[in-house]
C-alpha cells in the first residue's frame, strides 16, 4: 500500500482536512499506510463501510499483545476497560444488550418536550447583540439533557463537562503529559461521583437512567457497578462531545451556505441533519483491531494490527455520493458513517439526531437575522473535528 505523511495537528490541515482526504481516495487501491499514525487507513465509503461491518475486526487489543498501562494512567483505562465501545464480543454483546434494556428509543422520543423547553430557555439567557452559540447553546443542551436522563443534578452539568472535556483529551492527536494528567484526574473524579449514584439509586430506584440500567437483566446477568459507571461515563463523554461537534458545524454550515430557514421545516429536518452529520461530521476516525491474521483488500493483516477508518473522508466519496464536497441539506437521506456501523454503530445516535432536529430550527426560528460575527476556527482536537467557538449575531 502507498505511504503518506500528513501530521494530524497541522493547522492547514486542522482547518480543512478535506483535500487531504480527497487525495487518498485519488490513490491505487482501497488502503493507504498513514505514516503518522502507523497504520492503515480506508478512506473510501465502500471500504469504511465494510471494514465497519468485518466481524474479523473488533476494538480490543488481544490480551497477550496488549502493552502494560502506565501506573500514572490506570484510573482512565480503569474505565475503559468495562466500556463497550472498547470491547469484543461476547462481552461487548452484553454489555450492549443490557444497555439497550434501559436506553429505549421510547425513552429518548419521551425526551423531546423536554428538550424543546430546554432550548427555548437557553435562547432565552443568550446575551444582548452578540453570542458564542457553541458555550451557550451546542455545549450546554446535551450535557443538561444527559444529566436529567441519568438523574444526577442538572447543577453538576457544568463540572461533568469539565470531567468529559478532560478525559476525551485523551483520543485526540499529540496529547501532552499535562493533557494526561488531567484525564486521570477527572476520570477519577468522575467515577467516584458516580458510584455515589449508583449507590444511591441502587438503594432508592427513580425514574432515570441508572435506576433503569440497574434493573436492566439478560439471561441472570446484570450490570455491575463498574460496568454501570463506565456506561454512565460513556453516554455522558461520546453523547456529548459528538452532539456539540455536530451542532457548531451544522449551524457553521447552514450560515456559510446561505441556507434558508424553510430548509429546517418538519418536513424536511430530517434530511438537513443527516446532511450535517454526513458533510462535516464530529469524529474522523474510528479504529478497528484485526482480531486475527486476515487478508483485507488484497493485503495482509496481522492479528492485533489496527486499522483506521476514515469516517469524514467515507462521508466526501464522490463514489458514494453527487456532489459530495457540496452542502446540500435537502439531499435525499442515504447511510453514512458519521456514527460508525456495525457491532460498534453509536447507542446515542438516537438521542443525538433528535437533539439536533429540535435544536436548530427553534434557534433559526428563534434568531432569524443570526449571522456569523467571523470565520469560525476549528479546534486543535483531531480526530475529532469542531469548533473553538462559534460567534454570531442575533
Amino acid at each position: 500500500m502507498q505511504i503518506v505523511h500528513q501530521c494530524p495537528t497541522d493547522p492547514d490541515f486542522v482547518q480543512n482536512p478535506y483535500p487531504f482526504y480527497a487525495q487518498l481516495r485519488a490513490l491505487e487501491g482501497e488502503l493507504v499506510w498513514w505514516d503518522d499514525y502507523g497504520m492503515a487507513c480506508a478512506a473510501g465509503f465502500d471500504a469504511v463501510n465494510a471494514i465497519l461491518r468485518d466481524r474479523r475486526f473488533g476494538r480490543e487489543i488481544p490480551a497477550d499483545l496488549a502493552k502494560p498501562v502506565p501506573e500514572r494512567l490506570k484510573a482512565f483505562y480503569n474505565i475503559e476497560a468495562h466500556s463497550m465501545l472498547e470491547l469484543n464480543p461476547p462481552r461487548h454483546t452484553r454489555l450492549r444488550s443490557l444497555v439497550l434494556r434501559a436506553f429505549t428509543s421510547r425513552r429518548i422520543k419521551a425526551l423531546a418536550p423536554e428538550i424543546e423547553a430546554l432550548c427555548h430557555d437557553l435562547i432565552d439567557g443568550f446575551p444582548a447583540g452578540e453570542v458564542d452559540l457553541l458555550a451557550t447553546y451546542a455545549q450546554k443542551l446535551p450535557v443538561i439533557i444527559i444529566a436529567r436522563l441519568l438523574g444526577v443534578p442538572e447543577a453538576m452539568a457544568d463540572q461533568l463537562l469539565v470531567w468529559s472535556n478532560a478525559m476525551v483529551m485523551m483520543y485526540q492527536a499529540g496529547r501532552s503529559f499535562a493533557d494526561e494528567d488531567a484525564a486521570v484526574a477527572a476520570s477519577a473524579a468522575f467515577a467516584d461521583f458516580m458510584h455515589g449514584y449508583v449507590t444511591q439509586r441502587r438503594n432508592t430506584p427513580a425514574d432515570d437512567l441508572i435506576s433503569h440500567l440497574i434493573a436492566a437483566e439478560e439471561d441472570g446477568e446484570k450490570l455491575s457497578s463498574d460496568e454501570l459507571i463506565t456506561t454512565c461515563i460513556l453516554l455522558l463523554n461520546a453523547g456529548h462531545e459528538a452532539t456539540v461537534h455536530s451542532m457548531g458545524n451544522g449551524v457553521k454550515a447552514l450560515l456559510e451556505n446561505k441556507v434558508p430557514v424553510s430548509a429546517l421545516a418538519a418536513e424536511g429536518i430530517d434530511e438537513a441533519v443527516e446532511e450535517i452529520m454526513r458533510y462535516d461530521p464530529p469524529l474522523h476516525i474510528f479504529t478497528r483491531i484485526a482480531t486475527e491474521d486476515l487478508e483485507l483488500f488484497g493485503h495482509k493483516i496481522e492479528r492485533g494490527q489496527t486499522v483506521g477508518c476514515l469516517l469524514a473522508s467515507a462521508n466526501r466519496d464522490p463514489a458514494a455520493y453527487e456532489d459530495a464536497d457540496l452542502f446540500k441539506p435537502a439531499r435525499l437521506i442515504k447511510a453514512n458513517t458519521s456514527f460508525g456501523g456495525g457491532l460498534h454503530f453509536c447507542v446515542g445516535a438516537p438521542l443525538a439526531r433528535l437533539e439536533l432536529q429540535i435544536a436548530l430550527p427553534i434557534l433559526f426560528a428563534r434568531c432569524p437575522a443570526l449571522r456569523l460575527v467571523e470565520t469560525p476556527r476549528y479546534g486543535d482536537v483531531y480526530h475529532f473535528h469542531g469548533l473553538e467557538r462559534l460567534d454570531v449575531a442575533y
